[in-house]
Formats: C-alpha cells, sequence, structure tokens
C-alpha cells in the first residue's frame, strides 16, 4: 500500500523559507515522477515542482522557478521541497504526489495524471 506523507507546512512572512519533506511508503520511486502540487482556495491544482527519478530531471511551475528546488533522497525514501523567498502568492495547501501516468515529459507537472497523493501541508505566506 502506497503512502505518502507530508510535513514541514507553516506560517512565514514574505521573503522567508520554508522545507517540505514528503516521506513515502511502499512506493518503488526509482523510475517514475514525484512531486510537488499546491491548490489555493477556489483554484485548480496545480504542478509547482516535479522530479523525474531515473535521471533526476527537474521542472517547475515559471511562478517558482529560481525561489524553489526540489531533490529527493532515496536513502531516506523523501522528497523535498525548497522554498526560498516566499510570496504570498505562494500561499496554499501543498501536496506530493508520485506515479503519473502521463507518457511525455511535458506532462509531468499536471496534476490529474497522478496516481498517489498525501493529504497536504498548509503553507501561509504574510505580507
Amino acid at each position: 500500500q502506497v503512502r505518502l506523507v507530508e510535513s514541514g507546512g507553516g506560517s512565514v512572512q514574505a521573503g522567508g523559507s520554508l522545507r517540505l519533506s514528503c516521506k513515502y511508503f511502499g512506493y518503488n520511486a526509482n523510475n517514475n515522477y514525484m512531486g510537488w502540487f499546491r491548490q489555493a482556495p477556489g483554484k485548480e491544482r496545480e504542478g509547482v515542482a516535479v522530479i523525474y527519478t531515473a535521471v533526476g530531471t527537474t521542472y517547475y511551475a515559471d511562478s517558482v522557478k529560481g525561489r524553489f528546488t526540489i531533490s529527493r533522497d532515496s536513502a531516506k525514501n523523501t522528497l523535498y521541497l525548497q522554498m526560498n523567498s516566499l510570496e504570498p502568492e505562494d500561499t496554499a495547501t501543498y501536496y506530493c504526489a508520485a506515479e503519473s501516468r502521463g507518457p511525455y515529459s511535458d506532462l509531468a507537472l499536471t496534476a490529474s495524471l497522478y496516481n498517489y497523493w498525501g493529504q497536504g501541508t498548509q503553507v501561509t505566506v504574510s505580507s
């Protein structure tokens, strides 16, 4: 049974940093996409950052490029999202996801294609 457990959310002021963690259980993460998505109230879930675990290729939403970094520690079965220079617009519930059904890398940030999801962790950025 696959389980993804996020942690690390919280409240910070604009310009601050947070690091999210996603511990995964029962999942072979060696050859697929894993990533972070977010959903703000009244908005659709959107892709933030994804990593193709086989070779480490990363994909980022334009809105977070240069500020967020996704990484994975395979020994710890943990996915990370380092978020720097946070902005109020980054306020959302952040979800960890694994295993995309999408056949192409340009679909890596498409939330609807992912099979497994965590419960989410709240990030609130105040101005």
